[in-house]
């Protein structure tokens, strides 16, 4: 089971990467997802992405309160949006409404999280 975890961690954080160069693959969900499996296959590198300058203050505030960030609020919500113009100028009845229920459902759910922690200031 841990090398389960352990490849699993390593192909989220792979497809995370590729997220911060594609604009509607999540980026933060995924290196979330790797931390979790991480925990459950590799200390170091569940520590690696804890205290990681960028995504380690994600991954906490995710852990002790649920939270997402305004800023990961906002883009979700902009990343919905385009989502559902494409599919209203590209796609016919009924896929069209994918992205609407979608947007409904997650962009809901998001919202409804606690704001994310405030990173500390040195």
């Amino acid at each position: 089971m841990r090398l389960f975890y352990l490849v699993s961690g390593w192909a989220s954080l792979a497809v995370g990467a590729i997220g911060a160069f594609v604009p509607l693959l999540p980026t933060v969900p995924l290196v979330i997802l790797a931390a979790f499996c991480f925990a459950r296959s590799s200390p170091r590198l569940e520590a690696w992405l804890l205290n990681h300058p960028t995504f380690g203050h994600h991954i906490l505030a995710w852990r002790e309160k649920g939270a997402i960030s305004r800023k990961g609020k906002v883009a979700a919500s902009i990343a919905f949006a385009f989502s559902i113009v494409l599919a209203l100028l590209f796609a016919p009845w009924p896929w069209m409404m994918a992205p609407i229920i979608a947007a409904a459902v997650g962009g809901s759910w998001i919202w409804t999280r606690p704001e994310g922690l405030r990173r500390l200031r040195n």
